[in-house]
């Protein structure tokens, strides 16, 4: 292989293993890297106000795109503003490829400005960081960190890209990656007992995850369920694991108390675990909810599995192999059931209600919304209930700001569906900015900002921990609103090349979604729902 300088040939490892955008913030120590972008038509640079916002395009765009997504953040400082999307990233299993640029190997011994241990900083929220030291080695850790990436369960990485290791020749050829297939299936006798173990249950409960997504395995999770007779709890779910309208399916499980998702088990004699970890609450119930149920665990994760509360049987394989198997070892039919039909609307219905049925009415089949509305939720899955595999994306792991962004990564990863990312007022403050880089490379994805003039979940969850420490009832914190002064969203997607308008009545519902629908563009939709 002829050599070239590594800045060079790095580019020819990201064609290799598909990744032709970059999603970033530039910077002095990537200024190298960044120069050769310009000079190669097959490949974008989405440019990003903040490094948050690079995060945050990249994880919608590898969650529609089912594919790895690379992200170039500036030194420790771009690393350290992107850190909090990380971490969502890696909760959510998203197989990102990070880099960022250093002033070199050679200025190790400095400590000089914006000298920092990056690889530190990026390991507790990555799947893998490491750094390369010499250009001979630079595609073969990138390589690596695809790889690593890529093999379930997923996540994101971490290189750290040296200025002096990017200007260095190297003779290495670039090739695509090598990903393992996980797919395992378990062995027959261990499937046998799985379903033993089932059968023997008179309340059988089944909690599923994103990993069932991963797999593709809706439709033989839907299988189990209707053969076990089993209601279905999704745990943690940020895309469609079954037809929420489908009767087994009963809703999600907490994300704050430990107690409220307990609850979904309290009954069960016995429980199968898919794709998924249990339970992802804030304040965790420390006792083992199961109490004396039987247990399996079915999950790619090994570390997941019995990892806080033990288990009767625990299968590190594929889902939808695992559960096609074990549909065959249950007795019974796929059960008939009825359309579902879209309820309707009285005449108090709220304004996320109203909103959400009309763009159900107008938008189509092929809509995909992705979620952030958090308390406005409920009516916006009222009318528009996740489906269809694809269709739907929801926040996951815990931190605000990935509406806007997460919906702008969609719409480039299946640019001809049309993509509505939904935020609250509060969500939407972290990341505003995404609305320029929407403007700026013309990503017609459409915005709904569900203003309650406060951070709602707040509220909600202060009640709660009032209840349990018997304090009465009273005035909210006053750090928990929004409205004082008031956020002009329209105003704010205006300032930054994206038209928008303001609904504050239901006379006006109908027109927004229309405009919204049609406009060809990025839009925004600044809902008022207090």
């Amino acid at each position: 292989m002829h050599e070239r300088p590594g800045k060079i040939a790095i580019f020819e490892q990201f064609a290799a293993d598909g990744m032709t955008t970059m999603f970033g913030n530039p910077g002095t120590v990537e200024q190298g890297l960044l120069d050769i972008v310009d000079q190669l038509p097959a490949f974008s640079y989405v440019l990003a106000l903040q490094e948050t916002v690079a995060v945050g395009i990249a994880d919608g765009y590898c969650r529609a795109a089912a594919a790895p997504a690379l992200v170039q953040l500036h030194a420790g400082v771009g690393l350290g503003n992107g850190i909090g999307m990380l971490y969502q990233a890696k909760r959510g299993h998203s197989p990102l490829v990070v880099i960022a640029g250093s002033a070199g190997v050679r200025y190790d011994a400095m400590d000089s400005q914006m000298a920092a241990d990056l690889v530190a900083m990026a390991r507790p929220v990555t799947k893998y960081a490491t750094r390369v030291t010499d250009p001979s080695s630079l595609l073969r850790v990138l390589r690596r960190a695809v790889k690593i990436a890529m093999t379930p369960p997923r996540g994101p990485v971490f290189v750290e890209l040296p200025m002096d290791v990017l200007d260095a020749p190297t003779a290495e050829p670039a090739m695509p990656a090598s990903v393992p297939s996980r797919a395992a299936f378990p062995l027959p006798g261990e499937l046998d007992r799985a379903a033993e173990l089932l059968l023997g249950a008179e309340r059988p409960v089944i909690l599923a995850g994103d990993g069932v997504a991963v797999s593709e395995a809706q439709a033989e999770l839907a299988e189990v369920a209707e053969r076990l007779g089993a209601p279905v709890w999704g745990v943690d779910t940020s895309e469609v694991n079954m037809d929420t309208t489908n009767p087994w399916y009963r809703g999600e499980t907490g994300h704050m108390f430990g107690e409220a998702s307990a609850a979904s088990v309290k009954d069960a004699d016995a429980v199968l675990i898919v794709g998924t970890y249990v339970f992802p609450d804030v304040f965790p119930l420390l006792d083992n909810p199961f109490g004396d149920a039987k247990v399996v665990h079915v999950d790619l994760d090994d570390f997941e599995i019995a990892k806080n509360h033990p288990v009767d049987l625990g299968l590190v394989a594929d889902p939808k192999a695992t559960l096609a198997g074990l549909a065959a070892r249950l007795p019974g039919r796929r059960a008939d059931r009825a359309e579902w039909q879209r309820p309707g609307l009285g005449e108090d219905a709220p304004l996320i209600e109203r909103f959400s049925a009309a763009l159900a009415d107008q938008a189509g089949e092929d809509l995909v919304v992705f979620d952030e509305a958090l308390t406005a939720s409920p009516g916006l899955r009222r009318h528009l209930p996740p489906r269809v595999p694809g269709s739907y994306f929801a926040t996951r792991g815990g931190s605000l700001g990935v509406g806007i962004p997460g919906a702008i990564g969609i719409k480039l990863a299946r640019p001809d569906a049309p993509v509505v990312g939904f935020t609250g007022d509060g969500g939407s403050m972290y990341t505003i900015q995404a609305l320029w880089t929407a403007a700026r490379h013309d990503v017609a994805a459409k915005f709904v900002i569900c203003d309650n003039g406060r951070y709602g979940l707040l509220d909600n969850n202060i009640e709660q921990y009032w209840r349990e420490r018997d304090i009465q009832a009273h005035a909210y914190p006053g750090s928990f609103d929004l409205a004082t002064p008031p956020l002009g969203f329209a105003e704010l997607a205006r300032s930054m090349g994206v038209p928008g308008v303001k609904v504050e009545k239901a006379a006006d519902v109908e027109r927004a979604v229309a405009g919204l629908l049609g406009h060809e563009g990025p839009f925004l939709v600044h809902l008022i729902t207090s």
